[in-house]
């Protein structure tokens, strides 16, 4: 899949576990797994917002589009 998320490399700069994010954010451990290993569909821009609200950086800082050979 050309798009990338480093929400893991976010939560490690900032020193955040996955259990502090989602209590956070407000969304299930479960959901915000499936979003942090790519295997999320989609993502609503309301959460995405309030991800980088926590977290402190920009959209582009998690997602990131890695063209395919």
């Amino acid at each position: 899949m050309p798009i990338i998320v480093n929400l893991d490399v976010m939560m490690a700069k900032r020193k955040m576990s996955l259990n502090e994010l989602s209590d956070r954010v407000g969304l299930t451990l479960s959901n915000l797994s499936i979003l942090k290993t790519g295997k999320a569909k989609a993502v609503r821009f309301s959460t995405l917002e309030t991800i980088c609200d926590v977290l402190e950086c920009q959209p582009g800082d998690i997602l990131e589009y890695v063209k395919e050979s």
